[in-house]
């Protein structure tokens, strides 16, 4: 078999630059910033399950202990151990909260680049998308239906964790777990809109 010529270069799509550069990579750290969140939520789950088994384990006690029936020693353990769980959904709420910010700045950058766009774009016809069939606005307006969604969720996980561990009515802590589940800000459409955005800039084939 015949070695090629050290000058031989496979024909190539020309690299991206400019605009749909920072589109295509913003569509990729979007995937990314979800696929995180999706890990840390799941994670905060499991440590706010506990907290709730914890309490509910914890208002037993002081129940029995107003009885007189049990020791105060496990309950002082319980409540050593309700700490330590708290602190680290506290942590988690904190790495959510990072990421809930940086999915706010891939929204202004995409609307940068529809600024601009409109800015480079005034008095002439509109121009050709950039990858597709979206137009520029439209990646601007994808971006920020799923940052709202997220600037809500954590709005609503942040209450959580200031409440969850001074709740008393076990009806309301499971409240709380279902809420921080199932995560009802973050509605089903946003997967929808990721994979169309996915799809348009070629991270996906079409």
């Amino acid at each position: 078999m015949e070695a090629k010529s050290p000058g031989f270069v496979t024909p190539k799509k020309a690299a991206l630059t400019g605009s749909a550069r920072k589109i295509k990579d913003n569509a990729a750290d979007w995937h990314n910033l979800m696929q995180k969140w999706e890990t840390y939520n799941d994670n905060a789950f499991s440590v706010a399950n506990k907290i709730v088994n914890l309490k509910i384990s914890t208002l037993s006690y002081e129940k029995m202990l107003v009885d007189d029936t049990v020791s105060g020693d496990e309950n002082v353990k319980d409540k050593a151990e309700l700490e330590k769980l708290c602190s680290e959904l506290v942590d988690i709420l904190g790495s959510m909260q990072q990421i809930q910010t940086k999915m706010e700045k891939l929204t202004a950058t995409m609307k940068g680049v529809r600024d601009l766009e409109d800015y480079q774009s005034r008095g002439e016809a509109a121009r050709p998308p950039l990858f597709h069939t979206w137009p520029t606005a439209l990646f601007y307006e994808t971006s920020q239906k799923m940052s709202d969604m997220y600037k809500k969720e954590i709005s609503l996980k942040s209450t959580i964790v200031g409440e969850i561990a001074h709740t008393s009515d076990q009806d309301l802590l499971m409240v709380y777990l279902s809420c921080w589940l199932y995560q009802p800000y973050v509605d089903n459409s946003i997967k929808v809109l990721l994979e169309s955005m996915l799809l348009e800039t070629g991270h996906r084939p079409l």
